[in-house]
């Protein structure tokens, strides 16, 4: 039996047969009126299953739904029939995740690949050892967490989960039941949208109860496998946007990020404490222990007092005087226990996750202009001024701006954040706040518009201690990338601040902008040659670039197999760490449990090192010819999008077809739902979550392949196919591409909206998504050789099947409501409205897998 059988089977015993048996308990669930809904429910998933296959509109198999298995017939008994299914499938949906991150290290076991510890201990010569050693002696991996709310658990729920997961672990039925009706009787919904520093508290949550222990031990296991001398807190690093994002989100101010950067270290504060808490009941030797107690006593008053902080060195040198005196007086009893805690500060210091700074362009932009003006900087209209004499004003001119000189609440938070951030590394470490991230660069003013703020905020030139990180995400943004970086490196002065930065410099590349931007294989070979192009660059100069991936969950936002994505960058891209975004349903299906965090991280490690490993022979250095051929691919497919995104019915059809208008009504994340305030909705203003999630809800994932099928169909007309089967074969990139693409398709439902080819307005836009759709099918299926979509992949494809089945009766309720709603003269419009919202919850959590 080959490994993917075998995982495909154990895939089946401890999770789809858990599932299967437990979610009989949730027929019990204490519903009020509706008591036979858990019967109803599987009814409903066959008649829409049937009905869809044969054409039927929701309308139409709902209806008779009601008609033939149930005696409800007014309105009200019709809705209130609707609400508890959602409340139902979204239960079904929690029992399936807890099931299957219950068995996810069974699973994980007898998956194909080898683990970065496997590998470890395969090591067979001393010259492997050595290199490898080297290596992870100067990698990083950093995930950044993200507050974008593409998957949204209260804490009351995120604690029912942990217990739910260890009750299947155990299949303790009497706990499992108890915790599912505990789930029926608790509300998944918030009374109100969350506050930016209540998505920090979702975060740091994981930090506390998984990832605190969870790296130290990784780390711990590590260094064992490399020998004493190894040593590198950095090797695993969390990075952190809640409350430091404030791109396109008003509500993020310079109050909220301070209030943040004090939850992350008291938090943290709190997880020292309980350690040496627990370490002072072994260390009860003479001069151990006081100092043990004094150190107590003083993470006590950090954990609880935002102003009553200790810096780095306060925590650690008690920690090392212990540890020499155990070695010195006690015959190291417990030395163990205390390298552990000292590793844990090594790598956590006193700010436990690493909050970036981020804003728009053109924000800064605005407090520029309104800061030069108010202080007559300059003696001409800001823009009337040259790039020159721009740069010269910002470079050169000195002023001392203050935020109550101004009203603009955009200029007045830019100017306190950033004289704020002073405090900020005072209270949490330099390494805690270090980098201030510009969305939309373009130009090399996205650099220097922050440099300025800096100094004109009170910064001394050689005491900016921070990393300004350009953001190039928009094509335009990737193809100026290389004269930008090429530009600021020419100045004398922003060249003295990388070389106080050591020589490095992080760029930070957004795939969720870049694929609604340029398509989704464009934007991807564009992020892979502009990130080539960087490194020369970079290379030339003598700088360290480090790469920063905005990826979010599904593969139309950079998501997918991330482990196969880096492990295929090739030896032009600058491999020093790996840095990427998490976000949503990415953290609870990927790293939301130690199993999980352990098993990904280990995957992403193993994949920057994966030539030092030798954990496979990926041949991940493309020719030429290879390029040309992606590159080609990429403009063929991005012809095939752009054309529809220019589609006079694109933006309304998103807008009156799909649920897009109501994420900004789902109570899910702090930030308005789309830029700007325009009145006329444009592509430029929608977020790419909302953007791809209203591609997903309505199944059909356009962002994920959209044009792909086009691109290999010219080839084939060509008789050029046999060169893109061997750059499937040979090219890892691309395969990785492909793949991903085949998970977006396989996620795909289209004849849940197939009604909509009837309609006169929207029926020939709907074609040209069905037939792209189709015609991608039948070419990647072509190219790849498969017979199915993800057939290397069973365990993955098994999951997503299961995950559609549940939620087919939620989508067929929400399209439901969608027509109902395109009555004009509909009664009940307002509760339809928020049937149509609460079901958005629902098929989004269900989508965890995307990654």
């Amino acid at each position: 039996m080959s490994q993917n059988s075998k995982a495909l089977l154990t895939f089946r015993q401890q999770v789809e047969t858990k599932y299967n048996v437990y979610n009989s308990l949730i027929m019990n669930l204490p519903y009020e009126n509706v008591y036979n809904v858990g019967m109803l429910v599987p009814l409903l998933h066959h008649d829409a299953r049937q009905g869809l296959n044969a054409g039927k509109s929701p309308l139409e198999i709902l209806d008779h739904f009601f008609e033939q298995h149930t005696d409800m017939t007014t309105e009200k008994e019709k809705i209130d029939f609707f609400f508890k299914v959602i409340q139902y499938v979204e239960r079904q949906v929690v029992l399936f995740d807890s099931a299957e991150d219950a068995g996810f290290a069974k699973v994980q076991a007898v998956k194909p690949g080898v683990d970065l510890r496997d590998a470890l201990n395969a090591i067979d010569s001393e010259a492997q050892k050595q290199a490898v050693f080297e290596k992870l002696s100067d990698f990083s991996v950093r995930l950044v967490f993200t507050a974008h709310p593409t998957q949204f658990y209260p804490l009351s729920v995120l604690d029912i989960i942990a217990d739910l997961r260890k009750s299947l672990q155990k299949d303790d039925l009497e706990d499992i039941d108890l915790h599912l009706q505990q789930l029926g009787l608790t509300s998944f919904l918030n009374a109100e949208k969350p506050t930016p520093v209540e998505e920090a508290y979702n975060i740091i949550y994981y930090l506390r109860y998984v990832y605190y222990d969870a790296i130290s031990d990784l780390y711990h296991h590590i260094k064992h496998l490399l020998g004493g001398e190894f040593e590198n807190p950095d090797l695993i690093r969390i990075g952190f946007w809640p409350g430091g994002d404030r791109d396109g989100n008003p509500f993020v101010t310079s109050k909220t990020t301070l209030k943040v950067v004090d939850t992350l270290r008291t938090t943290l504060m709190k997880c020292y404490y309980n350690d040496i808490k627990n370490l002072q009941r072994k260390l009860t030797f003479k001069g151990v222990d006081e100092i043990i107690k004094a150190l107590r006593n003083r993470l006590y008053a950090a954990m609880f007092e935002p102003n009553h902080y200790l810096h780095f060195d306060e925590i650690m040198d008690p920690l090392l005087k212990v540890q020499r005196l155990l070695k010195e007086q006690f015959h190291n009893l417990y030395a163990e226990d205390v390298e552990r805690l000292i590793d844990k500060v090594k790598i956590f210091r006193t700010h436990f996750a690493s909050l970036d700074i981020r804003q728009d362009h053109r924000k800064h932009k605005a407090a520029i202009k309104s800061i030069i003006e108010r202080y007559q900087l300059a003696d001409k209209a800001f823009d009337q001024l040259s790039e020159d004499e721009l740069v010269n004003i910002l470079l050169h001119t000195d002023c001392n701006a203050q935020a109550e000189d101004f009203k603009d609440p955009a200029t007045i938070d830019a100017l306190q954040i950033v004289s704020q951030l002073k405090y900020v590394q005072e209270k949490n470490g330099e390494k805690g706040c270090h980098r201030y991230i510009i969305s939309n660069s373009e130009d090399i003013f996205s650099v220097l518009f922050v440099y300025a703020l800096f100094r004109w905020t009170g910064w001394k030139m050689k005491d900016i201690t921070f990393d300004i990180v350009p953001l190039f995400e928009t094509m335009i943004g990737m193809r100026n990338s290389e004269a930008v970086m090429r530009k600021l490196f020419s100045i004398p002065e922003y060249w003295a601040h990388i070389e106080r930065r050591k020589k490095t410099h992080h760029i930070m590349l957004g795939f969720s902008d870049g694929t609604k931007d340029g398509g989704y294989l464009k934007a991807n070979y564009s992020i892979f040659h502009t990130k080539e192009k960087l490194t020369a660059v970079c290379e030339e100069s003598g700088v360290r670039a480090l790469f920063f991936d905005g990826r979010g969950g599904p593969p139309a936002r950079g998501g997918g197999k991330t482990q196969r994505f880096y492990a295929a960058q090739g030896d032009k891209i600058a491999n020093h760490e790996i840095q990427l975004t998490i976000q949503g349903q990415t953290i609870t299906s990927t790293f939301g449990t130690r199993d999980q965090f352990i098993s990904n991280i280990t995957q992403l490690i193993s994949a920057g090192c994966h030539k030092v490993l030798k954990v496979d022979e990926l041949k991940d250095n493309m020719t030429e010819a290879q390029r040309s051929l992606i590159a080609e691919l990429g403009e063929l497919a991005f012809e095939k999008y752009d054309a529809l995104k220019k589609h006079p019915r694109f933006i309304s059809y998103l807008e009156e077809m799909s649920t897009l208008k109501y994420y900004g009504k789902a109570k899910i994340g702090s930030r308005p739902g789309k830029r700007g305030n325009t009145k006329e909705l444009t592509l430029d203003d929608l977020r790419a979550i909302s953007f791809v999630g209203s591609w997903s809800q309505l199944k059909q994932n356009v962002p994920g392949y959209f044009g792909i099928g086009t691109a290999l169909s010219k080839m084939k007309e060509a008789g050029r196919l046999d060169e893109v089967k061997a750059l499937f074969n040979n090219a890892p990139f691309f395969k990785a591409l492909m793949s991903n693409s085949m998970m977006s398709l396989k996620k795909c439902d289209f004849a849940l909206t197939s009604y909509m080819k009837q309609t006169e307005k929207y029926g020939a836009f709907w074609q040209i998504l069905f037939d792209e759709y189709n015609l991608s099918i039948q070419m990647v299926l072509e190219v790849s050789g498969y017979e199915v979509l993800m057939q290397e992949e069973p365990v993955s494809k098994m999951s997503i099947q299961i995950r559609e089945k549940i939620v087919l009766p939620l989508l067929c309720i929400q399209q439901y409501a969608l027509q109902k709603l395109a009555n004009d003269d509909l009664d009940l419009r307002e509760t339809y409205e928020k049937i149509v919202t609460r079901s958005l919850y629902g098929n989004i959590n269900a989508s965890r897998n995307s990654a």
